[in-house]
């Protein structure tokens, strides 16, 4: 014989009794965990997904598996790229402020920035959404930004996990995390093999702090006994909590089509690690890279960080983008069109520096003025 069970309605608390044992019955929502909700959020994002839909996508929301045809969208000799990756405590931001529209944008990003630099074209991207008590309209705010991402990045939402922990997470707090798969035929991959001396570096405008750095940041905010809801002392139209939230820029559209002219040797992605940490990783070994401050514009929020934080220049450049949010490594001769390209898509673009032969025993990234830019 089974426990008894009721025909009320799933939001209302139901207490009943096993004629077994006479003892209390529990639920998977007496638990904490709420099936309903959950049912709820996938109604509600499923629009959402078919908003990101793109040739290739052959399943809807829904299923255990998510389906892709590479055939469909276009590829006739395909290696597949893939990237994972979170927005780190840039999360907590936006529960301090109960914002959580943008966020999700931050997590396809990532992602997908990480994927165009091997020249792939980003195809599907599935989400990670832990919390320990699901709230459907917070719920819905967050994949609104994913899917907003994942239009801005040209993939389709294709699918992901929505995770209902109570216990593992405090009211309000969540985790968020992202994959993406990506596409490039074989012969077109960017490995940083064919970057040569006296190319050049293109540094693309980042949209502010992008996702890396906040647990820095945030004790700087600390330090500074301001609130994110008061102005920012560089920004007075907006809060700090506004200016630190701007989400990632996306750069997949312009640096695909900048790709697709020819001469582009390398990219890298500027996040964790900064300048100094990303650009090595698409260099040759016997190659560096020299970079002049003076060449680009180091965003207000970045010398304000410098200076209420006390950060050396060494340390800035090694944590934030500083400003550079994607590196483009190109061949001098397509510079001038790579430029135009670049521009065309809506990015600023800096000549912030050039590939040189590396020295023994030396950094592979040298920046010249890296003591001046740092003054309010």
């Amino acid at each position: 014989m089974s426990p008894q069970t009721s025909t009320l309605a799933p939001e209302e608390t139901v207490i009943t009794t096993n004629p077994l044992t006479n003892q209390s019955t529990l639920s998977y929502k007496d638990a904490g965990v709420d099936i309903e909700a959950g049912n709820n959020l996938v109604d509600a994002i499923k629009p959402l997904a078919a908003s990101t839909n793109r040739p290739g996508v052959a399943s809807g929301l829904g299923g255990f598996g998510a389906l892709f045809d590479l055939k469909a969208a276009g590829y006739s000799d395909p290696i597949l790229v893939t990237g994972t990756d979170g927005v780190g405590t840039k999360l907590m931001l936006a529960i301090a402020m109960d914002k959580h529209d943008t966020i999700g944008i931050d997590l396809v990003a990532m992602c997908a920035n990480d994927l165009i630099v091997q020249g792939a074209e980003p195809l599907l991207f599935l989400d990670y959404f832990a919390t320990g008590k699901l709230d459907v309209d917070a719920g819905r705010a967050i994949v609104s930004g994913i899917a907003e991402g994942c239009r801005r990045s040209g993939c389709a939402l294709i699918g992901g996990e929505t995770a209902e922990m109570p216990g593992m997470y405090s009211d309000g707090d969540y985790d968020l995390a992202g994959f993406c798969v990506g596409a490039v035929e074989r012969d077109d991959i960017l490995t940083g093999k064919d970057v040569s001396e006296g190319d050049v570096v293109l540094g693309l405008a980042s949209d502010g702090i992008h996702s890396n750095g906040y647990s820095l940041l945030r004790k700087i905010v600390e330090r500074s006994a301001l609130d994110y809801d008061d102005s920012a002392p560089f920004d007075p139209d907006r809060t700090l909590g506004q200016v630190f939230l701007e989400p990632t820029r996306v750069y997949i559209e312009s640096c695909l089509a900048t790709i697709k002219s020819g001469g582009v040797h390398a990219l890298a992605h500027i996040t964790g690690g900064g300048l100094t940490e990303n650009i090595p990783r698409v260099l040759p070994e016997n190659l560096a890279v020299e970079l002049d401050t003076a060449a680009w514009s180091i965003r207000p929020e970045f010398k304000w960080l410098a200076t209420t934080g006390n950060v050396s220049p060494d340390e800035m450049v090694r944590t934030f983008n500083c400003g550079i949010g994607m590196v483009v490594v190109v061949d001098a001769a397509r510079c001038d069109q790579a430029t135009q390209i670049l521009k065309d898509h809506g990015e600023t673009v800096f000549e912030i520096g050039h590939v040189v032969k590396r020295q023994a025993d030396t950094n592979p990234v040298y920046i010249a003025n890296l003591a001046q830019p740092w003054q309010n």
